[in-house]
């Protein structure tokens, strides 16, 4: 099997942590997202994975180069010459994506983090005679979050066929709305001869909609604690800390050898093997440091992730918030509740 995950361009997250690098990279629990996809991939029986980019691309290249030795899965960027949206890609790499098996594709947009059901999604994909399977979840949006940020969908209950695919409806259907789309698709080869140029054209807009009028689209539920996406953890800081807090329990319940342990810790924490933890720091609860971090003597961290690169000086202390990548909070520094970084970027006291 092959999947194709869509690191695309994000303009409703600029400027942000968004604003150098591709939304695939975001780190969440001090990994980037698409590691994360890629190893349930690989787990799975996925033998190759195509990286759709147009946006940092180098970036994108320079990334998977440094982490190919670790992964053992075939990895190929599909460069795009300028955004070709969520089914332009597939056309761009149909080379790539067909290969005379007739084995369904995954199809994942690059800043989903979730649990990744994909055995699942491949029983259920067999199970009928549909041309795609939708990865859904509950809407727990509210009608005053306008417009809903991902498309509703319709399904009967018996069969899981998708009745309706409507994205990004207007907030006066939102409090209606029981279903959204996770953004992770299953899909026969077939799904490529409606989509035969590599141009601008949407998945959500343009082709499910076509193929659930044809009866070809089937939904599969998400069964876990969390789904979340780019814009949920960057525009949505809330959401972001509140995930975060869910995984690390998770990972209490499920992983207890994922977290980190010792005198300096409290709570649920994940750190990065090659981060650096100074004397008399207290780390905790609930947080997540990421690779290349330096953490002096006498820091206190909790409720917070601190992304890789970021260097916290002597005595600081961080709060309730989320520091990008390569920053620098300086010595004897507070930074609290919900504060958000780009890259670079030092505070001082």
């Amino acid at each position: 099997m092959k999947a194709l995950i869509l690191g695309g361009y994000s303009a409703r997250m600029q400027p942000s942590l968004t604003f150098t690098i591709p939304k695939p990279l975001i780190e969440f629990a001090s990994k980037p997202i698409i590691l994360y996809q890629i190893e349930a991939l690989e787990a799975v029986g996925v033998t190759e994975v195509i990286v759709a980019v147009n946006y940092q691309a180098q970036v994108m290249q320079n990334f998977l180069k440094e982490h190919e030795t670790r992964l053992r899965i075939k990895i190929s960027l599909s460069i795009e010459t300028e955004p070709l949206g969520t089914a332009g890609p597939l056309a761009l790499a149909r080379d790539k994506l067909i290969d005379g098996s007739g084995e369904p594709f995954f199809v994942l947009n690059g800043d989903v983090f979730c649990e990744y059901p994909f055995k699942e999604m491949i029983t259920f994909h067999k199970s009928h005679a549909g041309e795609a399977s939708i990865l859904i979840t509950k809407n727990n949006f509210r009608p005053e979050e306008e417009p809903l940020p991902y498309a509703a969908i319709g399904m009967e209950k018996s069969s899981g066929k998708v009745t309706s695919f409507v994205e990004k409806p207007h907030s006066t259907a939102v409090g209606n709305v029981k279903r959204i789309s996770t953004g992770i698709y299953l899909l026969n080869p077939s799904i490529l001869d409606g989509i035969m140029e590599p141009k601008r054209t949407s998945l959500e807009k343009q082709v499910f909609p076509r193929m659930v009028a044809d009866g070809k689209v089937y939904g599969v539920w998400l069964k876990g604690l969390f789904w979340l996406d780019a814009w949920l953890l960057i525009d949505q800081q809330r959401y972001y800390i509140y995930d975060l807090v869910n995984h690390l329990h998770d990972l209490r319940k499920r992983c207890p050898q994922k977290l980190a342990s010792g005198a300096h810790i409290v709570g649920d924490v994940v750190v990065d093997e090659t981060a650096e933890i100074g004397e008399g720091c207290v780390i905790g609860p609930d947080v997540a440091i990421g690779p290349g971090c330096i953490i002096e003597a006498g820091v206190k961290i909790s409720s917070s992730a601190i992304m890789h690169g970021t260097h916290i000086k002597k005595g600081a202390s961080v709060t309730y918030s989320i520091i990008g990548w390569r920053s620098s909070v300086g010595q004897l520094a507070k930074v609290e509740r919900a504060t958000m970084f780009a890259t670079n970027i030092t505070v001082r006291v």
